[in-house]
């Protein structure tokens, strides 16, 4: 049976422009996601909001995934607040599996995405969620949560990016989509 690690945010410090913030929004996501894996045949472990990325990596490593899933959304730096928006999908540059299931999400999320110029896939070696797990592993910047256009878009379509999530994992790792009963 199939299995995926879901890794929302823990980091409640990022607040969304108009309230809210990174850690409440990616959970909200995950609730709804995994109702979408499971119905799916695929086994679901998840994180402990209440404990360190470390901890989350360490639960992943424990466990036999077939992929890591982070969520997140982003915030640009200082001098660009509020200005840049989209959704970027890391892996790490050497996972040929994380760069398959990377480009996979990207090509889904451009369904739903009001731009979808604005998705974008990004190697990286610097996240520890792509660089310290053993699963293929990938981040979604879901949007930018200090654009306001962004981070309202996140909180009108939680159901439609999970269920868009899901329907991605299933398709990389080969096995039908079902919808929750």
């Amino acid at each position: 049976m199939p299995s995926v690690f879901i890794s929302p945010s823990t980091q409640e410090f990022n607040p969304y422009v108009d309230g809210g913030n990174e850690e409440y929004y990616m959970n909200l996501i995950a609730d709804e996601l995994i109702p979408y894996l499971e119905a799916s045949g695929i086994t679901v472990g998840r994180n402990n909001p209440n404990e360190s990325l470390s901890a989350a990596i360490a639960k992943s490593n424990a466990g036999n995934y077939d992929l890591h899933l982070a969520l997140h959304s982003n915030a640009a730096p200082e001098s660009l607040s509020g200005r840049l928006k989209g959704a970027d999908v890391y892996y790490f540059p050497t996972s040929s599996r994380g760069a398959r299931a990377a480009q996979q999400i990207a090509a889904n999320y451009k369904n739903i995405y009001p731009d979808p110029n604005d998705v974008r896939t990004i190697p990286s070696s610097s996240l520890a969620e792509l660089r310290r797990t053993k699963a293929p592993a990938v981040l979604i910047e879901t949007a930018y949560h200090d654009n306001p256009e962004d981070a309202q878009w996140i909180r009108e379509n939680i159901d439609e990016i999970a269920r868009n999530l899901a329907l991605s994992v299933t398709e990389f790792l080969g096995v039908p989509f079902s919808e929750p009963v």
